[in-house]
């Protein structure tokens, strides 16, 4: 290509340049599972791609909205406004990526959502530039929830993380439950961050219950799951269900604790040649090998590239066309189609984490137990309550 050729496409790019901000938790309870990791997932994306698109250079810009909405709107305001990105993504916790995603379609912007879990994002609160991309909460409940009452645990206690991603989590599940007979016995809701679940987990125990779900993540998992160890509540014969665990918090945990789980992930290192190879790369930059909220990161990253250079542009409503008609095929997932409420479909996986002696290597956590068909995992565009057509 001629430069010629270079500067006219690049006169098609707002500004000269493309500028993707990664927007997510850093320094909180979801750290590990989204946080700098997911900002390096969309740097990989951005040098696989090739660095530009259209001629004009592609830029990766990051903040950490510490799970507060109020923050991420400021931060938001001043990306769009001031700052000339074109596209926020990642957007860990429900009510962070709810907000933005309002903002966003304010201003005629896309978002893809790889961190945040709620339904909401293509129900009531779909946007024609918003797309939730990694995973949501009615793909843990049929993975996870669907497991277990399959094996017998109909009847269920919840403890719930008190905001919008815990509730739609929950409310998923139980119906999930209640469709296959099973019964939920109660709940307990607590705030995000907690450090405490004793009183939580006793509730829990003595409600009878064989499932106790746990509708959270991050550390909020992990440390249910320690603390519901001392109290010997799988010795006890109820069983833990971790509605959204990740590799990232297996890891943080450890096969000792964490043995015998199971769970729900769009991707796994370990799955096929493409995830390993990817994999790979990604321990070899940062240590740590990717969860779903990672690689999916890296995946919308890349998309969304794709759909700039086919359109030749970056303006919003081309590119967003694109996206909803373009097949995913990927790193994260082979097939993938975004339905008109901008849900991504695409298969998920349930997992079985290890017992330590099964572990051959680091990061070898998993045994893979089934594969749950992308229509099976997730709404369809008319059950999703999106009024868009």
């Amino acid at each position: 290509m001629t430069a010629g050729v270079l500067s006219a496409n690049a006169a098609d790019i707002s500004d000269g340049k493309i500028k993707i901000g990664i927007l997510n938790d850093q320094s909180g309870v979801y750290a590990d599972f989204g946080g700098k990791w997911s900002v390096e997932a969309a740097k990989m994306a951005v040098e696989d791609f090739g660095g530009k698109v259209q001629g004009a250079p592609i830029e990766i810009v990051d903040a950490d909205h510490q799970n507060k909405a109020d923050i991420a709107s400021n931060i938001a305001r001043k990306w769009y406004d001031t700052e000339q990105v074109d596209a926020i993504m990642e957007l860990t916790t429900s009510s962070v990526a709810l907000a933005v995603q309002g903002i966003s379609e304010e201003k005629k912007k896309i978002d893809i959502v790889t961190g945040a879990a709620t339904t909401d994002l293509t129900g009531k609160a779909c946007s024609p530039y918003g797309f939730h991309w990694a995973y949501d909460t009615h793909s843990q409940a049929v993975g996870t929830g669907g497991a277990l009452v399959k094996q017998g645990g109909d009847s269920w206690y919840f403890i719930t993380v008190d905001y919008a991603f815990g509730h739609s989590l929950e409310e998923q599940t139980t119906k999930f439950i209640e469709d296959k007979g099973g019964k939920v016995l109660g709940d307990v809701l607590y705030p995000l961050g907690a450090t405490d679940y004793s009183s939580f987990l006793l509730q829990a125990q003595s409600s009878g219950a064989k499932v106790i779900g746990l509708a959270n993540a991050g550390l909020d998992t992990s440390n249910s799951i320690k603390q519901a160890a001392e109290f010997g509540i799988v010795q006890g014969g109820q069983r833990l269900a971790a509605l959204l665990f990740t590799l990232a918090e297996v890891h943080g945990l450890g096969l000792k604790a964490a043995q015998g789980v199971v769970l729900t992930e769009a991707y796994y290192w370990d799955r096929d040649d493409k995830s390993r190879e990817f994999g790979e790369r990604f321990l070899k930059r940062t240590g740590r090998m990717p969860n779903m909220i990672q690689a999916g990161t890296y995946s919308a990253v890349m998309q969304y590239l794709k759909a700039v250079d086919k359109a030749g542009t970056d303006a919003t409503e081309p590119v967003a066309k694109l996206l909803h008609e373009m097949p995913v095929n990927d790193v994260f997932t082979q097939n993938g189609k975004v339905q008109a409420d901008g849900s991504m479909v695409h298969d998920m996986y349930l997992f079985q984490v290890k017992k330590p002696e099964e572990s051959k290597r680091d990061w070898d956590y998993y045994t893979y137990l089934a594969t749950i068909p992308g229509d099976e995992a997730y709404l369809s565009a008319s059950e999703s309550g999106c009024s868009l057509k």
